[in-house]
Order: C-alpha cells, then structure tokens, then sequence
C-alpha cells in the first residue's frame, strides 16, 4: 500500500494542469461586427432588451405566440432534451459515490439421501473509484455544459418559433392585404374589358386590343387565385406549427400596426450574452474542452477500493454455525496495451475542441451579418414605404382628375380605368415594401437575440 501511495504522488505530480485545467471563453474579436453602424461602448440599449408582447402588439398575434410556446413540438421536444441532460448531470454527480449492491444466496445440499445441509450467504459490496486524476470530475463538468447546451438550445428554439410566428402572421396580413387589392384590380379589369367590347361595337376600338384587356384580366384572375393558395398553404403551415389540425387563422390587419420607429442594436459583445445559439455553441466548445481533459485522464491509472461483508454459513462444518465474512481489495489498473487506443482518442477530442472553436467563433460572425442584413432590409423598405407613399398620392390624385376631366368630356372611362389599375399596382407595392419594413425589425430582434421574455 506504501507504494501504491507513493506512486500515486508521483503520478500525480507528474498529470499537469491539462487534467485539472477549467475552462475560460476563447478571446473573440467584435470590432466591426456590425457593419456601418455606429455604436458607442456606452450604447447598451437593444431592441432586444423588449419583450415580445412589448414588440409585437397585435392581440391575435400574441395568442397564437402563446400557443406555439405551450404546443409546439420543437420546443416540446427542447424541453425534453433540457430533462435528459438533468437526468445525466445527476447520473455524473452520483459516480462520486460507492456503488454498493446486495448478494443474497442460498443453497440445499444432500448427499446419498442424508440429511439436507442448507447455506447462506447474506451479503452486500462495495466498491468506491478514487477520483485521483479527474476522471469524474472531467464528467460531471462536461455534464454541467451539456446541460447548460440544452438549456440554450431550448431558448434558441423558443426565440425562433416566435420569430417564425411573427413573420408568417404578418406574412397572412400581406396576403390578405394582396387579396383585397387584387380583387379591386379584377374588377377594374372586367370594367374595362366591357367598355373596349362596348366600344368595339360601335366602331371606335379594335378587336386585337379587346383581346390584350381580356388576357390581362385573365392573369389577374389567375394571381387571385394564386393568392387564395399562399393563404390556404400559410395557415395549414401556421397550424402546424402550433401542432394542430389545419384550421382558419384569426387575425387582424396590416394596416395599424405599429413598430418603433428607431432600432438600437446595442454594443456587438452583447451578442455573446443574448443569442442562446452563441451561448449554445460556446457551452458546446465547453464540453469539448472537458472532454479533452476525460482523454488525457485515460492514460493514468485507476484506483478502485472494493470490499463485501456479510453473514453465512457456507465453509462451516462443525455444527454447520454461521459467521461474519468480510473483504476488502484495493486495485490499482495502470493503462498498458491500450495506449494506442487513448492516443487516437485524445487526437479525436482535441480536433472536436478545434472544430468546436471554429463553430464558436462562426455563429458570433454569423449573428454579426444577420444584424447587418436586418437593418439594410429595414432601412431599405423605410426608404422604399415613403416612395411608395408618395406615388399612391400622385397616383390617386391623378385618378380623381381623370374622373373630373371625364364629367366634363374632356377624358374618357378608360383613362380613368387606367389611372385605377395604376394606382392598385402602386398599393400592392406599399404593401408589399410594409411587410419588408416589418420582417426587417422581426429580422433584427431575432437577430440580436430578442424573445427570452
């Protein structure tokens, strides 16, 4: 035992600081991780610092968020997984105690129809792993980050189901805003085909350009239809992800709703503390680490403390009495012809940490260019909304001239008909540029790592 000790000491000395070492966060450079935005160190505001109710206002909308976060089956299964962890953090916790176990036996002898002997053996044994070169605690810290892993991924889940939502709620707003224009335009389109066949027949259009109208009223029809599709296809997907049967969305309109009118993004390394799928790859990086340390324990020994005590009669033959049996072993299990083995497997962890960091070090980058994309989107559809705003005025006005200059004869109905199909296309744009404006800012306070609350 002397020299066991002795050579647990030295062995000790020896292991360094790889088997012990806690992990640290990597040094991560933020400079410029967003790009054209100024942002000074003291400008910790975030739009993400919101809540979603506080962002998304729209009632309905917040009921149907409510759902996904209660039923969906993604974040349903993330909450599974946060359990599963638990359940390995305490099996990690509990190798630190002896594994002890009960051996109750018992037996009937007899030999050439003598009386029967019975023995018995009441037992139980031990048997405690000394953790002398971090083995266990490598485990249970590498436990400890795959459950903080799980716990990230189950928020990383959670803000993108409401993002998700967000954006197929006002992407059913668009197309139900898209519905109504079109069915405007039809019509437009249909009045006007029965003006050029009035005109036709009484001498004063062409059949060639009665026909042009007939097709074009043709295609509108068709994007009507095409409409109805998307809104058929969003809700059954909407449904889905509120893990119910297809069924009708109740919703508001797109017109009213309200957003701040200025996006603060925050200092770049609040990133690291916000995005749950930076933290989560950064708490993967962790449990790499630690299991670069569990590979380098595998090449020093193992010293396992056993004993069994109990209460038998087995072994007695003077009056077949019984008595207490006891045992204890000390092993010590020293790596020999598997070292081949360990160092295969410490070159497989060290590349797994590395590929870790590199993963780590990318979703940062990652965050950093979605930040970027959501505000040129958000920016761009602002600049585009007061274009937009300002053809639908010069547009509408020129509609209410040409129904003037149509009163007095001066104009006919189909220059009025025309300035109508214009000014429906130039909403449908508004429309459509109001969405991007939205998606941008949905875009932004995923991207900044918004809807933990």
């Amino acid at each position: 035992m002397k020299n066991i000790a002795i050579f647990m000491i030295v062995a000790l000395s020896l292991s360094g600081c790889g088997i012990y070492g806690k992990y640290h966060r990597p040094e991560v450079n933020t400079d410029n991780l967003y790009k054209d935005v100024e942002v000074s160190e003291e400008d910790t505001a975030s739009l993400a610092d919101l809540s979603w109710r506080e962002l998304f206002t729209d009632p309905k909308l917040q009921v149907l968020i409510e759902e996904a976060l209660d039923s969906n089956t993604n974040m349903n299964i993330a909450r599974l997984k946060v359990k599963e962890a638990r359940a390995s953090l305490m099996n990690a916790k509990l190798m630190y105690l002896p594994s002890v176990q009960l051996d109750p036996q018992g037996s009937i002898t007899s030999y050439n129809a003598d009386g029967a002997s019975y023995g018995y053996d009441l037992g139980a044994s031990a048997s405690w792993e000394f953790d002398i070169f971090g083995k266990t605690l490598n485990r249970l810290r590498g436990a400890k980050m795959t459950l903080a892993q799980q716990e990230q991924y189950q928020l990383a889940v959670q803000t993108q189901l409401i993002a998700t939502m967000a954006d197929s709620y006002y992407s059913l707003l668009l197309l139900d805003k898209q519905l109504e224009i079109t069915t405007a335009t039809v019509e437009s389109w249909r009045e006007y085909v029965r003006s050029l066949k009035a005109l036709m027949n009484a001498g004063q259009a062409d059949r060639s350009t009665v026909n042009q109208a007939e097709a074009s009223c043709m295609a509108a029809e068709a994007s009507l239809l095409e409409i109805k599709r998307q809104i058929n296809e969003l809700e059954n997907s909407i449904s889905s992800m509120l893990a119910s049967a297809p069924r009708h969305i109740e919703r508001g309109e797109l017109d009213g709703q309200t957003f701040p009118e200025e996006l603060k993004v925050g200092v770049p390394v609040s990133l690291l503390a916000r995005r749950p799928d930076v933290r989560q790859a950064e708490y993967s990086l962790a449990q790499a680490f630690y299991s670069t340390n569990l590979a380098r324990a595998a090449f020093y020994p193992t010293l396992t403390l056993s004993g069994s005590a109990g209460w038998t009669n087995n072994g007695i033959t003077v009056g077949n009495p019984a008595a207490w049996l006891l045992q204890a072993v000390g092993s010590l299990v020293e790596p020999l012809f598997n070292r081949g083995t360990n160092i295969a497997n410490l070159r497989i962890a060290k590349a797994q940490q590395e590929e870790a960091l590199l993963s780590f070090r990318q979703s940062l980058l990652d965050a950093g260019a979605e930040v970027n994309n959501a505000l040129v989107l958000w920016q761009t559809a602002r600049g585009k909304i007061e274009f937009d705003t300002r053809q639908v005025e010069y547009l509408t006005t020129t509609v209410e001239d040409a129904k003037a200059l149509m009163k007095y004869g001066t104009a006919n109905y189909l220059q009025v008909l025309t300035a109508q199909q214009s000014l429906l296309q130039a909403e449908l744009s508004l429309a459509s540029d109001r969405y991007s404006e939205i998606q941008g800012v949905i875009n932004l306070y995923h991207a900044l790592g918004g809807g933990l609350q």
